[in-house]
């Protein structure tokens, strides 16, 4: 009816993907998978559909269109039609003939642990996000021994040789950090329900900190401690305040000194999170410090493929095709929630349009994704950490007063690329490179330019560098 009335254009955009729920006697409810779609309708068609329900049911007074819910079944009343009870009816009022509506398959969703805190010693923990599990984190070359670490910490943090500790992971944003620091959480919690595990921000210690000394009771906070399995602190680099920076250094070193499990994750490593004091800055490094490194093109795949699989879990309807999960994989090469945001935003498109997503439809919804993407600011710090590695030589050698050629070639490549990568002046270079005088640091610079024009290879190389910096 509402076809034949409004026409195939506003019926395919409004009201495909509409269905009925539940009539009470009084009230036909109707559900529509998107909010926005859900509002028009009300607003714009609700007399219109309310018409065309009495067709139906006569004793209708309004009709309720609410939203509906991805892989959320909706309670019916028992006495409620089933959405395919309604073609059943002979239309009493039209000639016209019904219109058969888009088959759904309802799927229940695998039931997902409930969004808790974790608690020990009267404090409460930041919330945990029942996503982040092991389960759902993607594997690769990149966070492969951060993955290592983190499990085999959850799984000995009660044994009497517990794994590495403290754990230190650090990385850039939205590579897995805080995912991997709730899954063990979630982990110590499923394996030994009793088990004292506290999962905080670093800001939310400081908040609790700051209420402590304002209830002058900053020795009963500490205490509050002693007890605990596990501490689990997130976002490190954030923790401010010289009170709250001692009181966190004397609950660590309190907490190694017992066998206590500590694992901590921040934007940087310990050497460069200044704030530390050198006592603190050497417990934490004395456990293992692994970096989560940037997804390279199989681990982007594989996590967009994991976060499609999740969606169908959902509903079995949903796909991409490999053309589309490849274009994202080339396109977004930032962090993982990219990739995640990426897929909702394709499923959400496709909830409303209910037509397979084209390599078309997928380039226009993750537009303002890869428009935003802001070039990659290279720090000294990750030069320093590039040209380590790819020379094998040691970060303390790069800044030592060592004058041998297999320090001193590596040395000048990275000065030559922090001049040309970074927009440090060349008194900062030498300073950050061990103290050096800017005289040095343009020496350095010249050489490396004078080999490039002798040697092709040295530019394939300073290319191969800057790619690796830039990812």
């Amino acid at each position: 009816m509402l076809r034949a009335q409004l026409g195939d254009e506003i019926y395919s955009s409004w009201f495909k993907s509409l269905e009925f729920e539940s009539f009470d006697g009084r009230i036909v409810k109707v559900s529509v998978p998107v909010k926005f779609v859900r509002n028009w309708i009300q607003e714009h068609y609700a007399e219109r559909l309310l018409h065309c329900s009495r067709v139906e049911f006569a004793t209708a007074e309004r009709v309720e269109v609410i939203w509906r819910q991805p892989g959320a079944g909706i309670q019916r009343p028992n006495d409620a039609r089933p959405a395919e009870s309604v073609n059943a009816v002979k239309p009493a009022l039209t000639s016209t003939p019904p219109v058969e509506a888009p088959q759904r398959v309802s799927v229940l969703r695998p039931p997902m642990p409930p969004a808790q805190r974790t608690s020990a010693g009267g404090l409460e923990g930041s919330p945990l996000d029942p996503r982040y599990t092991f389960e759902s984190f993607v594997v690769g070359a990149s966070n492969r021994m951060a993955h290592a670490g983190a499990t085999q910490v959850a799984e000995t943090v009660l044994a009497d040789a517990p794994g590495y500790n403290p754990l230190y992971i650090h990385s850039a944003v939205g590579l897995g950090k805080s995912h991997l620091l709730q899954a063990i959480a979630w982990e110590v919690k499923h394996r030994a329900p009793s088990a004292q595990v506290l999962y905080l921000t670093a800001e939310r210690f400081r908040y609790q900190f700051v209420e402590a000394l304002r209830s002058s009771d900053p020795l009963a906070f500490k205490e509050r401690f002693r007890n605990i399995h596990m501490l689990l602190i997130d976002d490190l680099e954030f923790l401010q305040g010289e009170r709250t920076e001692q009181e966190f250094d004397h609950i660590i070193n309190a907490l190694l000194d017992g066998g206590k499990q500590v694992v901590v994750a921040s934007a940087r490593a310990p050497n460069q999170i200044e704030r530390l004091n050198e006592r603190m800055r050497s417990r934490l490094q004395r456990g293992l410090v692994t970096e989560l490194m940037p997804l390279d093109h199989d681990l982007r795949l594989k996590v967009l493929e994991k976060r499609l699989a999740e969606k169908r879990a959902a509903d079995p309807s949903f796909t991409l095709s490999r053309d589309v999960i490849d274009l994202l994989a080339m396109r977004l090469t930032e962090n993982g929630r990219e990739l995640e945001g990426a897929v909702t935003r394709l499923y959400a498109t496709w909830q409303y349009m209910r037509t397979s997503i084209t390599l078309d439809i997928a380039e226009t919804v993750i537009r303002d994704l890869v428009q935003n993407l802001e070039p990659r600011r290279i720090k000294i710090e990750d030069i320093l950490r590039i040209i380590s590695r790819h020379y094998g030589v040691s970060k303390g050698d790069l800044l030592s007063q060592r004058r041998h050629r297999s320090v001193v070639w590596p040395r000048q490549i990275g000065m030559y690329l922090a001049k040309h990568l970074t927009a440090r002046s060349l008194p900062e270079i030498g300073r950050r490179f061990g103290g050096r005088d800017h005289t040095t640091v343009l020496h350095a610079i010249r050489k490396i330019e004078g080999e490039i024009t002798k040697n092709p290879h040295l530019g394939d190389e300073l290319e191969e560098l800057k790619r690796l910096l830039n990812h």
